[in-house]
Parts: C-alpha cells; structure tokens; sequence
C-alpha cells in the first residue's frame, strides 16, 4: 500500500497545537459516509486489514495482518521511535508512523483497515482511524475500548450480545451539532450469568458511515470480543515485541 497523501504521515517535532491543526486538516478530507466499492451487504467476501500496536521502551511496533475468506493471506510489520507519550486525542502522532510503514509492508490491498483506536469519536473528528484512513484515502473503521468523546447512553450496564447503542456529538467534538451519531457502543461479545464484558467503540474513520462501520464490524465479531482481523493482529504484534527491541 502506498500513501495517497503523504504530507498528513504524523512527523516528530510537531507542537501540540500544531497536531491538533493537522487533525482539523484532515477532518476536512475526511468522508463519514459509504463511499466504498464493495458490497457492505456482503462484508464476508471483504479482504479486511486490522492493525495494533505495542511497544518497547522506546518504540511503537505495529502489526497488520489481512484476511480474506476467513483465512489470513499476508501479514506485515514495522516499528518507529516514540517521540511523544500517550495524550488523548494524539494517538497518531505517537503510533501513525509505525502503522503507515506497516501499511507499506503490505503487497495485499485491503477492502477496509480496521485500525485499534477511535476515528469519528473525537475531539476534532480525525482519531487514529481518520487519520490512517485520510492518509490511504481507503475506507477505515475505529474499534477502541474506551470512550474518548461523545455522548450513550449505556450506563455501564451488561448489555446483550449484539445490542448497538448511538454514540452522538457533544459539545467537546469540534464542528459538529450536538445529537449527531458518530459512532456506536456495540455489544461484540457477552458472559452469560453475572459476568459481563465491556462493550467495543466504533466509529467510521474515512469513506465510510457510522451504520456500515458497525455492521461489518459485527460481521467479523464471531468468537471474540475484538473482530477477527485486529485480534489476529494484537497476537501477532505481541510476539514481535521482542524482535523489535
């Protein structure tokens, strides 16, 4: 894969200020609606690329690993030196680097990148899966584990296994009107009995709409709690920590 707009690749050195203006950069190249060429009523037949990350002491390690029909047909790595420590809502710019060379590693070309971080749920609506997505100009969707904007009303509550609740605009997302679904908590995976497991984040982060994004999701949930894809990629990214170090 090669990068449609290289300029937006994160790049050390930058001022906060300075990356919360690129963010609103790519907010404006960003499409929250489906502009795929594939069939989100067949998401089975998608060649999925899911994306993760982990780290040394002082790398990010990134693992992309691509399924298609159920089976893994490529996998790829790469590492960068961290520049800056985790601060909500720059993500890209302490991960981006390693996942864009992972990226590039790929001889496959992916339908959609599923990327490990929120896209549309956030501050300036250009999360980690916005950028990655913008970047690629290819449809991307954000699954994180923890609410960083926005409004649902789940109440921490166990929730059925399925179940899709909005996640819509607050007044801390930039640009945008109060209400609007920008995403869902979605129930992948659920205990039966008095356990429960928490519920996943998506959101669209480029050339795709909030509903497709957690419908194909959903399509890629069958066992675990994380889809399939990024799953795959978590395992994999945990073994090569010690490659990279």
């Amino acid at each position: 894969m090669e990068p449609v707009n290289p300029e937006l690749v994160p790049r050390k050195g930058l001022k906060k200020e300075e990356m919360k203006n690129l963010q609103r950069n790519i907010a404006e190249k960003a499409v929250f609606q489906d502009r795929f060429k594939f069939s989100a009523e067949r998401p089975e037949e998608l060649t999925v690329a899911g994306v993760d990350q982990a780290f040394t002491d002082d790398k990010s390690v990134s693992a992309a690993v691509v399924m298609e029909d159920g089976e893994v047909i490529e996998e790829a790595s790469a590492a960068a030196e961290l520049d800056i420590p985790y601060i909500p809502g720059l993500l890209a710019f302490r991960e981006g680097e390693s996942i864009v060379k992972a990226l590039g590693n790929l001889d496959a070309e992916p339908d959609i990148l599923f990327l490990d971080g929120s896209g549309r749920i956030h501050f300036r609506e250009a999360g980690i899966a916005t950028h990655i997505g913008v970047i690629f100009d290819e449809p991307s969707i954000g699954i994180a584990k923890n609410l960083l904007c926005g409004e649902t009303s789940w109440n921490g509550g166990k929730l059925e296994q399925g179940r899709k609740i909005p996640v819509t605009a607050s007044e801390k997302v930039e640009n945008t009107e109060n209400g609007e679904i920008i995403g869902y908590t979605f129930q992948s995976k659920q205990y039966t009995g008095d356990r429960k497991i928490n519920p996943l984040y998506v959101s669209p982060g480029h050339r795709i709409s909030a509903g497709s994004s957690v419908k194909i999701v959903e399509e890629f949930c069958q066992n675990y709690k994380l889809p399939e894809p990024t799953r795959l990629a978590d395992k994999r990214v945990s073994e090569l920590k010690d490659e990279y170090r």
